[in-house]
């Protein structure tokens, strides 16, 4: 299998290294707007990856296609490899806002070519346990969900600009895996946030920090915190508390975070930087199902339905900060 990757930027050039790695995958072509760009990602992983010219280049060779490339790109990118029928994978998100969400998705639906899109967290060896914990009814009646998502620093300004706000760019990952890991719907949500340490946020209508809680249909409720920074490093976790057994996604000895209480040392380190560390093994299990997908062995684990009911549970969670009130999804388009 050929797999053509558009975009080398910083998660293309991660992406290029597990795909070269990934049994089945025979070439990585690798394009990008900046073609130098895809010279240098593709000189710099070893083994099995060439650049191309320019991206019909890329697709022309291709057997299936990962989208890495900017936001703004996503659909055309998406249209013209499922116009090719090629298996595409894609990372999230579909498309920059809602309306250019529902219509790709749209698309994707009236194609016949296998399509996935990437949400990490679904093949993190911890989150995929609490899923299988929640299913198999091992933690009994799910009380409630608490979620932590914490960057160890804000992107630049040229990306806070153009990234859709925390709760999409963000904390929609969370969204994602609490459907996944629970197997319920968000019905509701209410959330609250503010600039309390960048003011370059304000700027933008956007905040650095901000709580939420989520009531789901028949389910547990959820509570979320969500920071730009946290000077530990990278701390992204779950926990579930259920009527048999309390577990938790995250919590490790890279996790930064430490205890106070007298006599408990510190965890060994180091923390976890940021989410290409923390998320790798994930992402080449991610690419290891699209292989399967690109070949027929195996359903989409990650459709553009998905991505669609994550982006509206986010939307929510905007329209509930600058609002200040609850918001239920029956409030926004799908």
């Amino acid at each position: 299998m050929r797999i053509a990757l558009l975009g080398a930027g910083r998660i293309g050039r991660l992406h290029a290294r597990l795909l070269a790695a990934t049994a089945g995958v025979d070439e990585v072509v690798i394009a990008d707007a900046d073609a130098p760009r895809a010279t240098d990602v593709a000189t710099a992983t070893s083994g099995i990856t060439r650049a191309a010219a320019s991206i019909d280049e890329a697709l022309d060779s291709a057997d299936a296609v990962v989208i890495a490339a900017a936001t703004s790109a996503h659909p055309d990118l998406i249209r013209t490899s499922l116009g090719r029928g090629l298996p595409t994978f894609c990372e999230k998100p579909l498309a920059a806002d809602l309306d250019g969400t529902i219509a790709i998705a749209a698309d994707i639906e009236r194609s016949d070519a296998p399509f996935q899109l990437g949400f990490q967290r679904r093949f993190d060896a911890g989150y995929r346990e609490a899923r299988r914990l929640v299913s198999s009814g091992e933690l009994g009646t799910l009380y409630v969900v608490r979620l932590a998502g914490h960057d160890p620093a804000p992107a630049h300004e040229a990306y806070i600009a153009q990234s859709g706000g925390l709760f999409r760019d963000f904390s929609v990952h969370d969204f994602d895996i609490l459907r996944w890991m629970t197997g319920c719907e968000v019905e509701e949500v209410y959330a609250d946030g503010g600039v309390r340490g960048f003011p370059v946020f304000a700027k933008y209508h956007d905040v650095d920090t901000a709580v939420a809680t989520l009531r789901l249909v028949d389910g547990p409720f959820a509570v979320m915190t969500v920071s730009r920074h946290d000077p530990l490093g990278y701390d992204i976790r779950a926990e579930l508390f259920g009527s048999s057994d309390s577990v938790s996604v995250g919590l490790g000895p890279r996790t930064p975070m430490r205890s106070i209480e007298p006599g408990v040392p510190p965890p060994p380190g180091p923390a976890w930087s940021d989410f290409l560390i923390r998320f790798e093994a994930a992402y080449a299990a991610e690419f290891v199902a699209f292989v399967a997908l690109a070949r027929g062995e195996a359903p989409s684990p990650c459709t553009a339905a998905d991505g669609l009911a994550a982006l509206r549970i986010a939307e929510a969670a905007t329209r509930s900060l600058h609002e200040h009130r609850p918001v239920r999804l029956e409030e926004i388009a799908a």
